[in-house]
């Protein structure tokens, strides 16, 4: 994984151009907003799930300045990631806020909708870099 990136999984991933763009744009801004490295993965994970999340955060360029944002819409879980220096600007509680936000617009169907809340909510909490 290098940074600011979106993975996912299967061969017809479940976005459109115009809102693969749109992520991909939210990722560059929370990067540059911020400084630290945000990316997406989006499939199945391997179970236990968080060690799982946990592994492909390992693979991110640069992984103590990293967030994960995982999500297996298949399983129902979602997983936030944060490397050290990550974590001393995203609280736990503060990944938990911006789950639950991703949470609602996941269950109404909307995942676009859902990941560009969680990136908006994380970056602002983590601050200006």
């Amino acid at each position: 994984m290098t940074s600011g990136e979106l993975v996912e999984t299967g061969r017809e991933g479940p976005f459109t151009t115009r809102q693969l763009l749109r992520l991909d744009e939210a990722l560059r801004i929370a990067d540059q907003a911020t400084g630290l490295t945000f990316s997406i993965y989006l499939g199945e994970l391997e179970e236990p799930l968080r060690e799982s999340a946990e592994k492909l955060h390992s693979q991110i360029a640069n992984p103590h300045k990293a967030v994960l944002i995982a999500v297996s819409p298949g399983q129902r879980r979602l997983e936030i990631v944060t490397g050290d220096e990550a974590r001393k600007r995203i609280t736990d509680r503060d990944a938990k806020l911006a789950a639950f936000g991703m949470a609602g617009s996941f269950s109404g169907g909307d995942l676009v909708g859902g990941l560009m809340i969680g990136l908006d909510q994380l970056a602002s909490h983590a601050g200006k870099a």
